[in-house]
């Protein structure tokens, strides 16, 4: 009993500032029954490679965009890292440059140095991306201009027409990191997505607020030459080409992602951005209400300006919270986070 004890999965129950969720029922049922399939050999595992043709469907509805073109990644990491490889392979430059707002998220700092890359961030505006300031960054040998929908630090959404018209003013590309933010945003006021804007390619996360099982990132582009920019030769397997980061992937995360989706788009997802939207404001009216400087809810996350040694003692009392940059405590309402959660957090906080 002690030994299975050590081994027991974190308990979400004082969570506070995970991305990642308790998957859906269902999706945690198709993992498990996909475990031992590999989609990156799409000629032996035929199946999966149709489930992924449906995820990236729905991931396209999601997103605002008929007839996408994608996959299914293990995360926003390798989605960002490959929208970064689509840009710098399309791009004529012998020393490309991608151009972001500082709200965006360290991995595009692991594709710059994967990909010899030179990343130019710009300053923000009250936490989102500042237009004018990212245009001082851009040149010819600009590659791709990025726009954050739903910043991982303070869930702000920059302006992704503007972001995109300056890109395309300079040849590159705009690609939008929605991998936290794309399953709440549809039910919210926020231009961001295909539909809006003339985005190239897109973040998008299953396994965030999508409540599919762990891996199941996805990248979407607006066309199939983009990720054409990624293909090489896979002369032993039954398929042709690849266009993926890794070769054998995971079978469990696109059937996870599928199952999720199936159960959950649209009205699902709905009903959760409005709950979890309804207890970040609380949240943040608490927090302010104790004399707090709070930021947010733009989409469900909150940052407050809670002191170091307060943070400390709330981890001490089990509570899993992490802080931004600039040192604010950062709640991330998702779907796991209750109402009850919350006041009991709450009510830790008035013991200081």
């Amino acid at each position: 009993m002690q030994q299975a004890e050590r081994v027991a999965p974190q308990d979400f129950d004082r969570v506070l500032s995970s991305m990642c969720t308790t998957p859906h029922p269902a999706a945690r049922d198709a993992a498990e029954r996909f475990l031992a399939t590999n989609p990156g050999d799409p000629g032996t595992y035929d199946t999966v490679a149709d489930l992924e043709r449906e995820a990236v469907e729905t991931l396209g509805a999601v997103a605002g965009l008929p007839d996408p073109a994608g996959y299914v990644t293990s995360g926003g990491t390798e989605a960002n890292i490959q929208a970064m490889r689509i840009a710098r392979n399309r791009s004529d430059s012998q020393t490309p440059n991608v151009v972001a707002p500082a709200n965006a998220h360290f991995s595009f700092r692991k594709a710059a140095a994967i990909l010899d890359v030179d990343l130019r961030t710009a300053p923000t505006t009250d936490r989102r991306a500042d237009v004018d300031a990212m245009a001082e960054l851009v040149d010819g040998d600009t590659a791709a201009v990025v726009a954050v929908a739903g910043s991982t630090e303070y869930g702000t959404v920059d302006p992704v027409r503007e972001l995109c018209e300056l890109a395309h003013d300079h040849d590159a590309l705009c690609h939008v990191d929605a991998a936290w933010g794309g399953f709440y945003l549809p039910f919210s006021d926020h231009e961001w997505h295909f539909g809006h804007a003339p985005v190239d390619t897109m973040t998008i996360d299953p396994h965030k607020v999508g409540q599919a099982a762990i891996p199941a990132g996805g990248l979407l582009a607006r066309t199939p030459a983009l990720l054409d920019e990624l293909a090489i030769d896979t002369p032993y397997l039954e398929s042709t080409a690849q266009v993926s980061l890794t070769g054998t992937r995971s079978g469990a995360g696109v059937a996870s992602a599928v199952a999720a989706m199936d159960a959950l788009w649209p009205t699902g997802y709905r009903e959760q951005y409005l709950v979890s939207m309804d207890n970040a404001r609380w949240l943040a009216d608490a927090l302010t209400d104790r004399g707090h400087e709070v930021y947010g809810p733009d989409l469900p996350l909150v940052a407050a300006d809670l002191s170091v040694p307060m943070t400390d003692e709330l981890r001490e009392r089990g509570w899993r919270v992490s802080k931004t940059g600039a040192g604010e405590l950062r709640i991330v309402c998702m779907p796991h986070v209750t109402r009850s959660m919350l006041r009991s957090f709450v009510a830790d906080l008035d013991w200081y």
